[in-house]
């Protein structure tokens, strides 16, 4: 996962616009693709998505933040589900290292969510959702955080269930943030599987309709996105307007044929932020 764009995006920017070539990165997996969103610190985060090509190993996160991200997975199996993180602070990668004091702790946990620990990226708090999710329908996701304590602030994910017609609390996690809230909203595409035939596998994505609510104010649409990429070198990356979203594609026959990597995207702001959003708790 692009923890560096979580953590900063003009890094992870800087990396995708200036690192040196990895040849060995071209081959083995479809390049990670993101949209950083303009965007104020909030206290929920909305955005939908509508996957177009999927591929087994992807995953299509639609509410990226500085500390965790949320989004639709298809596993190598190709089995789909949904998927919330929050990441413990500190750069380690053994979950074991970390204290009590310093974990990811558990809130809520909804009916069917499984929740556990992980390591190698980071450490934090993860918890799956198993939904047969379709390539051609939307899908809608909120982040709401709220403080918890003096140091510690709580990120709950809330998933549209389509079938149900109804949201589902997925889960609600704690992690010392100091204080932050919802910064550095962002979206992606990636290939976890990177077992070398995974690159010739084309996945596209459209997202839109997303808002911010900041602190004080009204909620603030996302309009405005800088497409930016990992330091694989692969060429065969894409992003654009599609009608009123913005797609990110990767992988396969894909050509950039839109928008150069580091470039402005921009759409018209949707009229009204979305209604019947589930309140906290």
């Amino acid at each position: 996962m692009p923890r560096l764009l979580a953590a900063a995006l003009v890094t992870l920017t800087a990396l995708a616009l200036a690192a040196p070539a990895d040849e060995k990165l071209a081959g083995r997996a479809c390049r990670p693709v993101h949209l950083a969103y303009r965007a104020p610190e909030g206290v929920a985060f909305y955005n939908e998505v509508t996957v177009a090509r999927s591929a087994p190993g992807t995953y299509f996160c639609v509410c990226g933040f500085g500390k965790g991200y949320f989004g639709l997975q298809e596993l190598a199996n190709g089995k789909k589900l949904v998927i919330f993180s929050v990441w413990d602070p500190g750069k380690q990668d053994d979950p074991r290292q970390v204290g009590a004091d310093r974990r990811v702790k558990l809130l809520h946990q909804g009916e069917g969510v499984r929740v556990g620990r992980f390591g190698g990226e980071g450490t934090g708090g993860q918890s799956f959702y198993d939904h047969a999710w379709e390539v051609g329908q939307t899908y809608r996701f909120l982040v709401r955080a709220t403080p918890d304590g003096p140091d510690r602030t709580a990120y709950a994910g809330y998933f549209y269930d389509r079938p149900a017609q109804a949201w589902r609390h997925l889960v609600t996690f704690s992690t010392p943030a100091g204080g932050e809230l919802l910064r550095g909203s962002y979206a992606f595409v990636e290939d976890f599987k990177r077992d070398g035939a995974s690159a010739a596998q084309a996945r596209k994505a459209s997202y839109g309709n997303g808002w911010v609510k900041p602190r004080t104010g009204p909620w603030q649409p996302l309009a405005r996105a800088t497409f930016t990429a990992d330091r694989n070198p692969a060429t065969n990356i894409d992003a654009g307007p599609d009608g009123a979203r913005l797609f990110l594609a990767t992988g396969g026959e894909t050509e950039n044929a839109t928008t150069k990597l580091g470039g402005t995207l921009q759409i018209a702001a949707p009229a009204a932020p979305p209604a019947e959003l589930p309140e906290e708790g």
